[in-house]
Parts: structure tokens; sequence; C-alpha cells
């Protein structure tokens, strides 16, 4: 039974010395920051005491957390 997706393209050889590759990491996480801002604000507006519950959570848990 032959698969309907294609196999993915081969991953290029990741050289953690090479600027090209550490360049290309800051992009994509600087954009998946960028969307998860997004989010949360999208959040915050839809469903703010949801959200203002969570922040309250995350604060807990930041108070206790032990270093």
């Amino acid at each position: 039974m032959p698969d309907s997706a294609p196999d993915p393209p081969p991953a290029p050889a990741a050289d953690p010395d090479s600027d090209e590759s550490g360049a290309a990491r800051r992009r994509r996480r600087a954009q998946f920051l960028r969307e998860l801002n997004e989010a949360k604000a999208l959040r915050e507006r839809v469903k703010p005491r949801q959200a203002r519950a969570a922040r309250m959570r995350q604060q807990m848990r930041m108070r206790t957390f032990r270093w």
C-alpha cells in the first residue's frame, strides 16, 4: 500500500558552528515568539477571565519554583 504523503526532504547537515544555521534558527525562534505573543493577546481579548486566571497560575508557579 503506497503512502499518499511523499517523504520529507532530507534535512541539511546541521553544523552547530555555522552562522547560517544560527541565523535561520534565530529567525524561526523570533517568528515563533511573535506568533505566541499574538495568540496570547487574542486569548486575552476572547476570554479575559480565563487568561487572567492562567496568568495568576503562572505567577504562582514562578513564585513557588525552587532554583
